[in-house]
């Protein structure tokens, strides 16, 4: 993203609803031609920034400027922006080109330009050939692509996308990120798009905006936010994390779990309190007479590439994933290099995470709440 100029400032933006605070002195730059993700479960804030930006909503305090013109009170439609949701919002009535074509009638667009926009953008969403299909007979890949044409045809200088693939299921959804991300690239738009899901996010993005609680957790690019976490809630967002207590004896030496390691962090205090990230990726099983840390198998699952280990090491439950089986009750050692150790500062999220002895109960609780959830409209945050 070098050289790319800003496009949006979010300037200290608070919004509330019901004396509920969703958004507290938010701030944000966003570059011209950038794919950035807002990140984050369930009413942490991410589609209200969106529709801040959008300007279906004004804030309660800050300011919103686009290429440093103050957008406040400015409606969506004088906005150089348009809008995807996981609801499309098609016409069923109309065709597929008439769909497309819906926003440049509006615009009282020539005709011919009409008509050349709608096939440059069936051909762009490899839809070339469906003009003339109603859109009600197509499943939920091709009406997403619909979607897309007719919130490019109109040439906006950024796209915004409210979780516009969470209605698919999951190999269209795949496929949709690859198509998503090629659309961006090829345009060089702006792509603003909000999802819960940690994988899309990681596989899309330029840029990743975690959120929780209203606020920005971490920006940085999808590798700098798993690899390099802030805090607890990102380390443990952003796919799996063992999260153990330490203390930072000096540069490049940490202790936890009763044992001593080498790790590539400094700059903490001595004998500092420290949250330490493992990710189970990272861990080595071994014999145990050659483990740094030894503890006892508490659960086997098989995952098709490696198998999912829970061990319990002096009652703290680390999971390790290691393409070779292992047995519930074996005793094991584990080994972890300097690299593979992360050391973050203590944080209001410390000890909430990184404990799998609730992970499945967790899990469960997650997927009952986000069932009922409508994702769409964050308002009710």
């Amino acid at each position: 993203m070098e050289n790319k100029s800003c496009l949006i400032d979010l300037k200290n933006i608070s919004v509330s609803f019901d004396g509920v605070q969703i958004l507290d002195k938010l701030n944000l730059s966003i570059k011209d031609g950038e794919f950035i993700t807002f990140l984050g479960p369930s009413g942490c804030g991410k589609t209200t920034t969106l529709r801040v930006i959008a300007g279906f909503l004004q804030p309660d305090s800050g300011d919103v400027l686009f290429e440093n013109k103050n957008m406040n009170g400015v409606p969506p439609h004088k906005r150089q922006v348009n809008t995807i949701f996981q609801r499309y919002a098609l016409f069923p009535h109309l065709t597929v080109a008439e769909n497309i074509a819906f926003g440049l009638k509006v615009k009282k667009t020539p005709k011919a330009e009409i008509a050349a926009k709608v096939q440059e953008m069936l051909t762009l969403v490899n839809l070339k050939g469906f003009d003339d299909r109603m859109v009600e007979s197509r499943s939920g890949g091709p009406q997403q692509r619909v979607a897309i044409a007719r919130a490019l045809a109109v040439d906006p200088q950024v796209l915004l996308l409210d979780e516009p693939l969470g209605a698919l299921d999951l190999k269209l959804r795949k496929d949709m990120q690859v198509e998503l991300k090629k659309i961006q690239q090829s345009l060089g738009i702006t792509f603003i798009y909000v999802t819960h899901d940690q994988e899309e996010a990681l596989s899309m993005s330029d840029t990743i905006v975690v959120m929780d609680g209203g606020k920005i957790q971490q920006i940085g690019s999808p590798t700098d936010i798993y690899n390099e976490p802030k805090n607890a809630f990102v380390a443990d967002f952003i796919g799996e994390s063992n999260i153990v207590d330490g203390v930072m004896h000096a540069d490049k030496i940490v202790e936890f779990s009763g044992h001593v390691f080498d790790c590539l962090d400094k700059g903490f205090g001595k004998d500092e309190a420290v949250d330490v990230v493992v990710r189970p990726e990272d861990v080595d099983v071994v014999p145990v007479e050659k483990g740094m840390l030894t503890g006892t198998v508490t659960s086997v699952t098989f995952k098709g590439v490696h198998y999912e280990i829970i061990v319990d090491i002096g009652g703290f439950l680390w999971m390790i994933q290691s393409t070779d089986i292992q047995h519930v009750g074996d005793k094991i050692g584990l080994e972890i290099e300097p690299d593979a150790i992360h050391i973050m500062k203590k944080s209001e999220y410390s000890g909430t995470f990184g404990d799998f002895s609730s992970y499945s109960e967790e899990f469960d609780e997650l997927s009952d709440v986000n069932a009922g959830v409508s994702r769409e409209d964050e308002e009710d945050e």
